[in-house]
């Protein structure tokens, strides 16, 4: 029998318990003689990331004992943590980023000697026992941070430097025979995709490099995952003509594979990402976003034919490329992202793990509707609708759905159609969801990219906003029950929404940002001078640091917000929420404030998640004025503070 029920008070069998402790995030990929590696961060286990392998028949192990934790700190974003051959692996351990090697089932032994050095961009130069790889030397102040290319010694451990001078290196790669090496670097207050330069050289006799020259990049170019096929030509993907198209050069001049309105690349956050590798035949497999979804393609550079890899992904995260065979991390309409081997001549798939494996059908599942939208300056910005969808309910005649605009974080990130349940948590009790692709979101070339360049703090917040009202007007929500979420730089959208809107009722914020003087003074090398593009060179626009700082005009923020901060983040500091709180409490706003100790940026661990989502929700519940179909286990990993819930006077339908 269908319940009929208020919007919100829905009973889902997609609960905050499921999200916590029964899905894992996947990391990156890798194939090595047709066994498949991944990364599997799981919150069951206090966020620890385990290696796992499989032999592509269904059977799956950890490669590592439970004392072992892959995770690179390099950039704080890490990623690349790992390389593997011929059955070996190497790997960066969390605790003490130092780099050790595994192989057949013996206790993984240290390759480098402790210090203040971290390592990533993991790959093996066989032919001198190294490898090569990024490294990142701390000193005693975090912005002084030294990045190099490095060579390690798999014998003695001895790190020979590479290459030094530029602010950063990503991205090395080698020729098949070892004799070239191809690598990225960048430098303040550009980011990687800002600008940046593509060099190669050769490695001379005693495994030094020579002959370094610049084959790409620069100025207002940004350069993406080289890698050398086996002929010897260097693949890579850039942006000169304003899409993140595929390239190759051969010694002599550059040249674009298949020029389209469409992106092969995404924004280097992390070490390691990759969208394309080379099959059997040499054939380029590669995955492209259009529009918001991603595809999976071949392309055959002697032909220069263009054909798409029909499957059921629309989000793929990476690709790795062995043979007949590609590895693919990548989400369906109705599957959570899932690490899948492709048959690439029978077109077969094979999901290998799930993020997130379902107990519950399909018509739980709210599907994504892709919007297009007139906002500021009479551009247009993008959106994926989800309604709200729960066979076991129906809301009373003629009452709308509250709605949650999710702002993604990044900024300079996006958000995807493929199924999360993160988002479906919330559609399954009653509330509509609208997920915006703002203005600055990748996915849609370099001048959307780079419409948010000095205006981060106003268009961004201008696109949730009129997201939110086009929603409203077609009759999809209720005008007076609108709420906006998001972490980190989606945090400060959401700060920012609220402070100098008034639209929002109610607001979360997960490890925002409220104060952008501070943010730029105390982050890490790596985004101390973002802020540079996207508000303006600090300190000579020190008073539009102020202005767009919800801090500093807390006074206008009215409605409730809650706060979700871990106590160990070095990226946006616990301090940038303490002080946000403060200044509301002092005006008489309700506010919560939850700080989980431990938690870094981006929780990780499932008692972490778990209370956060059930704390949310309830806070939504008292400020909307609906009784939240909250499971029993809520308070049992801790107390949801009282003003999680806001005061009668505050509760609105």
């Amino acid at each position: 029998m269908v319940t009929v029920a208020s919007y919100g008070e829905w009973s889902s069998p997609i609960t905050a318990w499921m999200l916590a402790r029964g899905g894992v995030r996947i990391g990156g990929v890798a194939l090595d003689r047709g066994h498949a590696y991944w990364l599997e961060g799981r919150p069951s286990e206090g966020g620890r990331n385990v290696l796992v392998c499989s032999d592509g028949q269904g059977r799956a192990s950890e490669v590592l004992p439970p004392t072992f934790d892959v995770r690179t700190r390099v950039n704080e974003y890490g990623g690349g943590a790992f390389a593997v051959a011929d059955g070996h692996v190497w790997f960066v351990n969390a605790t003490d980023q130092r780099i050790y090697e595994a192989c057949g089932g013996e206790p993984p032994r240290p390759i480098t000697v402790p210090g203040p050095w971290r390592y990533a961009d993991l790959i093996l130069d066989a032919g001198r026992s190294r490898l090569l790889c990024v490294r990142e030397n701390h000193g005693e102040d975090e912005r002084d941070t030294v990045n190099t290319l490095v060579a390690v010694d798999l014998v003695d451990g001895s790190v020979r430097l590479l290459a030094e001078g530029h602010d950063f290196y990503s991205s090395p790669c080698l020729n098949r025979d070892g004799t070239r090496l191809a690598w990225l670097t960048w430098e303040h207050p550009d980011m990687p995709w800002d600008a940046s330069t593509l060099w190669v050289a050769e490695i001379n006799a005693s495994g030094g490099l020579a002959s370094t020259r610049r084959v790409a990049g620069g100025g207002q170019e940004s350069v993406f995952q080289p890698l050398f096929r086996d002929d010897g030509t260097l693949f890579f993907v850039s942006d000169p003509d304003g899409w993140w198209n595929l390239h190759c050069w051969e010694g002599a001049e550059v040249r674009c594979l298949a020029a389209m309105q469409a992106e092969f690349g995404r924004p280097q956050w992390q070490f390691g990402m990759s969208t394309y590798g080379f099959d059997a035949m040499g054939r380029v497999v590669c995955c492209f976003c259009r529009e918001g979804l991603w595809r999976l393609a071949r392309l055959d550079v002697n032909s220069s034919r263009f054909e798409e890899i029909k499957t059921a992904f629309i989000d793929i995260e990476a690709i790795s490329v062995e043979g007949n065979h590609a590895l693919i991390v990548g989400g369906a309409s109705t599957r959570a992202e899932s690490v899948a081997l492709l048959d690439l001549r029978s077109g077969a798939v094979t999901v290998l793990c799930e993020s997130s494996p379902r107990t519950f059908s399909d018509a739980y599942i709210s599907m994504a509707q892709s919007v297009q939208f007139t906002t500021g300056d009479g551009q247009y910005a993008h959106a994926f609708y989800y309604a709200p969808c729960n066979p076991d309910h129906r809301a009373p005649g003629g009452e709308l759905p509250p709605l949650l605009v999710f702002s993604h974080d990044g900024p300079t990130s996006a958000t995807s159609a493929a199924l999360r349940l993160g988002i479906q948590f919330w559609t399954s009790r009653g509330f509509a969801v609208l997920d915006v692709n703002y203005r600055g979101s990748t996915g849609y070339g370099r001048a959307y990219r780079k419409a948010l360049e000095g205006r981060w703090g106003d268009v961004d917040v201008t696109d949730c906003i009129e997201a939110a009202r086009f929603i409203v007007r077609a009759g999809l929500a209720d005008g007076g029950r609108l709420a906006i979420r998001g972490s980190s730089a989606g945090g400060y959208t959401t700060l920012a929404a609220l402070t100098f809107h008034d639209l929002f009722a109610a607001g979360a914020s997960y490890y925002g940002v409220g104060d952008l003087e501070s943010l730029t003074l105390e982050t890490h090398k790596f985004e101390s001078h973002y802020l540079d593009r996207l508000i303006g060179p600090y300190p000579e626009a020190r008073a539009l640091y102020i202005e767009r700082s919800p801090l500093h005009s807390a006074h206008r923020l009215s409605c409730p917000v809650i706060f979700f901060q871990g106590t160990e983040d070095v990226i946006v500091p616990p301090s940038q929420a303490q002080r946000m709180v403060d200044a509301l409490k002092a005006n008489g706003v309700s506010v919560a404030y939850l700080a989980f100790e431990g938690e870094q940026h981006g929780f990780r661990r499932s008692e972490t998640i778990e209370r956060a989502l059930d704390a949310e929700l309830q806070f939504y519940a008292g400020v909307f004025g609906f009784d939240a179909a909250c499971q029993p286990r809520i308070l049992a990993s801790g107390q949801v503070p009282r003003d999680v819930i806001a005061s009668g006077s505050e509760r609105r339908r």
